[in-house]
């Protein structure tokens, strides 16, 4: 069999026009329907190119020359984050981040075959400075301990003190810490060797609270200076929880299963549409305070729920989506496979003075199953599953359970589409998808979908 050409060759040089953006955020140029993929490169510009990488079907290159930039680009957008992957929109208008992620959904759900209306994105009224936790390395470069951003696809440290979409707040924090682990002289962590000591630092904020928790995740469970340090991240402004995370494993694993709390409370506080909730160091808690509010509104309007409703709330985490609606409902039913998460809840529950909310420890995936054998009543099923979306073990059981209504609250609109078309095939039907911007300047969109039981 004959190897396939490639029609251009690395460090070769090119010009073209770009005709599409990639999900990942990438221009595309086709060299005889050969796609080159180029960061930095908007759909319409005309660009003079390098390319980098050719593969049998594909190449990279990157823009030597923008000759005719897009009505669309944003200038002055500084290299560095979108080397990267921090805001690998910021070049492109917001209106225009609006309406490619729009178009992803679009896109994806021809693909199965659902004729669906896709909204206008729902879009940020802050677009920087948005997210309320940060996990940055800590690396020694030349000889001074810094903190920053891997370059994309490596491990190679970028220092970075201003991280354009994380709260300036905990940009400030872990700018002191890094200078209080030179002045104590601290070493950071060596991946080569698995040498050092600091690994990572977490930080994490309650926009509504103000209140930040700091984790340090360290290769050994005590750190050198440790009182003198702690002492004095303590008294950085806003910090009221202080953990050291033991993590001595060769992983890229960010957290170890074990922590101590070094100062002050284990959890911070922040507030969700008028709900109180209690954040420990390894729950799940979305990142944009603001977009979250625009996003459960969204799936609660659309739910439309009733008094009598008996809700089910799979993927519960600590309990926001469950206890954003227990008030409208007779009865919540939560499942969450992360016991401190779960328990979590519960204090969540209680702060916020609720007493019809359940809950369950497990996989969501193997309790539905023995809730479908058991005729649970369930009115509404409200799911927000991680990336890879919903099991066909879930999706099974939601068949045979057969709630009246299902929310479908997504972070991947590709296993979006899957599970829709399955859904859409076991017996319901949905009408309008809506997307939100939950994270300005990248391009990650989630979106909330209302699927109805067809009577047959």
């Amino acid at each position: 069999m004959a190897k396939i050409q490639a029609p251009v060759r690395k460090n070769e040089k090119g010009s073209g026009t770009v005709t599409d953006l990639t999900y990942e955020a990438m221009g595309v140029i086709k060299v005889d329907d050969y796609p080159l993929f180029i960061a930095n490169a908007l759909p319409g510009e005309e660009i003079d190119y390098l390319v980098t990488k050719v593969n049998a079907h594909y190449g990279f290159a990157r823009v030597l020359a923008v000759k005719k930039a897009s009505p669309d680009r944003v200038e002055g957008v500084e290299r560095v984050y979108l080397q990267a992957g921090i805001a690998p929109l910021a070049q492109l208008s917001y209106p225009a981040q609006l309406k490619f992620k729009q178009q992803q959904v679009i896109n994806l759900l021809a693909k199965v075959k659902l004729p669906l209306t896709v909204a206008p994105t729902i879009g940020a009224d802050q677009q920087i400075g948005y997210r309320n936790k940060a996990q940055v390395p800590v690396r020694t470069i030349k000889g001074v301990l810094e903190t920053g951003i891997y370059r994309q696809k490596s491990h190679d440290l970028l220092p970075l003190s201003n991280f354009l979409i994380q709260a300036p707040q905990i940009d400030a924090t872990i700018k002191a810490i890094r200078d209080l682990l030179r002045e104590f002289g601290v070493p950071a962590y060596n991946e080569q060797y698995h040498s050092g000591v600091i690994r990572h630092i977490m930080v994490r904020r309650g926009q509504a609270t103000g209140q930040q928790m700091v984790v340090l995740v360290s290769k050994q469970r005590h750190l050198p200076h440790e009182i003198e340090l702690i002492e004095a991240i303590a008294a950085l402004p806003e910090v009221v929880s202080i953990i050291i995370n033991y993590n001595p494993k060769t992983t890229n694993v960010i957290l170890g299963a074990q922590e101590r709390l070094v100062h002050g409370q284990p959890y911070i506080e922040d507030e969700l549409l008028g709900h109180k909730f209690h954040i420990s160091a390894q729950s799940f808690y979305q990142v944009n305070h603001d977009q979250t509010e625009k996003l459960y509104k969204t799936a609660i309007d659309a739910a439309d729920l009733q008094p009598d409703d008996v809700v089910v709330d799979a993927y519960s985490g600590i309990g926001t989506i469950g206890i954003s609606v227990a008030e409208k409902v007779k009865t919540v039913k939560e499942i969450e496979v992360v016991p401190e998460a779960v328990a979590d809840a519960k204090a969540n529950a209680q702060l916020n003075g609720l007493t019809n909310l359940e809950f369950t420890v497990g996989k969501a995936e193997e309790v539905m199953p023995t809730w479908a054998e058991q005729q649970v009543k369930m009115d509404v099923l409200f799911v927000d599953p991680p990336r890879k979306g919903l099991s066909p073990e879930f999706v099974a059981a939601t068949l045979q359970v057969k709630p009246a209504k299902i929310v479908y609250i997504s972070c991947n609109p590709a296993t979006l589409v899957r599970d829709l078309r399955l859904l859409v095939d076991g017996g319901y039907n949905a009408k309008t998808v809506q997307p939100v911007d939950m994270f300005p300047l990248t391009n990650h969109v989630e979106t909330v979908v209302l699927m109805s039981r067809v009577d047959k």
